[in-house]
């Protein structure tokens, strides 16, 4: 079951960051879907920065180098931009089943193709005409039951 909810600022983007990297675990794989400007990076930092405990951590974009690893209390979170990515194939070389042991970020998830995760959390962001941020999320049924983010937007 999908949920949609409207992040109307960078804080809301913020908070729907940290809510959910309370609930994240090794294993767990969060596929961030959305065009170029939509807040994909914006929210990897923010879910890092929480996941790791650690608030002024550096979080550069992995666009080049295509993959960024952090180390955190529970689990190594690698944070994926697969934008330049040729193929799939080419994951292997960034170390993407040992990265799996841990938490992965990932953004433009298509790239993926055969080793997109069933299990993962699907959050896709879209920009508004007003430029507030539509976002819905897919996956985690049982903890987002449990999840209380109901004050992080505003459902639609």
């Amino acid at each position: 079951m999908a949920r949609k909810m409207i992040l109307r600022d960078e804080d809301a983007t913020i908070r729907l960051a940290i809510k959910l990297a309370e609930y994240a675990q090794a294993g767990d794989a969060i596929l961030l879907s959305g065009p170029l400007g939509a807040g994909k990076s914006f929210f990897a930092r923010a879910f890092l920065r929480a996941f790791c405990r650690a608030p002024h951590l550096e979080v550069p974009s992995p666009t080049y180098t295509l993959v960024q690893s952090y180390e955190s209390p529970s689990c190594v979170v690698s944070h994926f931009d697969l934008w330049r990515l040729g193929g799939p194939d080419e994951l292997e070389e960034l170390g993407w089943d040992e990265a799996r042991e841990g938490v992965v970020l990932v953004e433009w998830p298509q790239k993926l193709e055969d080793l997109l995760p069933e299990d993962a959390l699907k959050l896709e962001i879209r920009v508004l005409a007003d430029g507030q941020r539509q976002a819905r999320l897919a996956g985690w049924e049982d903890r987002l039951k449990e999840a209380d983010i109901a004050g992080v937007g505003t459902d639609v």
